[in-house]
């Protein structure tokens, strides 16, 4: 496999993993007693506007997926070859891992920050930021990545409007953040689940399951049912995507 993939991929995901979830940790609750802090919908825009710079940036190199679940979704929806899949899921993880180390030198730069608190990792039950059930967060997960899917598949299909892909599917982020911070501080994507859980340790490790599951298990819905419902081969690309700026960001 081309190295310039696997490198644009690592990079598109730490991206997304030090903005997204940079903004959760060091701005959401800025100076609470003043309105200098992002709050939810500013850390939602965070995660939207990672994937859509990001994709503008690198899609024409790797594709721009940046999220395991979006590659698996992607073979799953014949949008992606399976034997390159392992490269790109382990790019990915890596550059969320990467991402997280960064985060967390400059969050414990300040006296009394401790990553053990959540550092903007996925949780349930007691580590939900609304408290929300074990049901509840994968119910939400599986749902939001395979609309997720169905916005990615539909962007990039031939006929769609063209260049607009990446603020489509970036928007599509931002929306699932703005409904679903509350219940997991939303993951629809393993790399980014994971890459804070190992730094925050404990729970946050031991519930890191279900932000692989669900996710995979979303990503694979929403794709088998693009393709079942609006997508016959004959209508769709003729080729795999994996970068190529004429057909697909995606």
């Amino acid at each position: 496999m081309d190295p310039r993939k696997l490198g644009a991929e690592a990079l598109g995901t730490f991206w997304l993993v030090l903005g997204g979830c940079g903004s959760a940790v060091l701005a959401a609750g800025f100076m609470p007693d003043t309105s200098l802090g992002i709050g939810l919908v500013g850390v939602s825009l965070a995660f939207g506007l990672t994937v859509l710079t990001g994709a503008y940036a690198l899609g024409h190199v790797s594709g721009g997926h940046f999220n395991p679940a979006v590659t698996l979704g992607l073979v799953a929806g014949r949008r992606f070859p399976a034997a390159d899949a392992v490269g790109y899921v382990l790019a990915q993880v890596l550059g969320a891992i990467a991402a997280a180390a960064v985060l967390a030198v400059i969050a414990t730069g300040v006296d009394g920050f401790e990553l053990s608190d959540g550092f903007a990792s996925n949780g349930f039950d007691d580590l939900s930021p609304g408290g929300y059930s074990l049901l509840a967060a994968l119910v939400t997960e599986v749902v939001m990545t395979a609309m997720f899917l169905v916005v990615i598949m539909g962007a990039t299909r031939r006929g769609a409007p063209n260049g607009t892909a990446p603020v489509a599917i970036g928007l599509a982020l931002t929306l699932i953040h703005l409904i679903s911070i509350p219940v997991t501080n939303t993951s629809v994507n393993p790399a980014r689940s994971t890459g804070p859980a190992l730094f925050a340790g404990g729970d946050h490790i031991a519930q890191l399951w279900l932000f692989w599951l669900a996710p995979i298990v979303g990503a694979v819905i929403g794709a088998v049912l693009y393709r079942s419902l609006l997508g016959e081969r004959a209508e769709d690309l003729d080729a795999d995507i994996t970068g190529d700026p004429e057909q697909s960001i995606g």
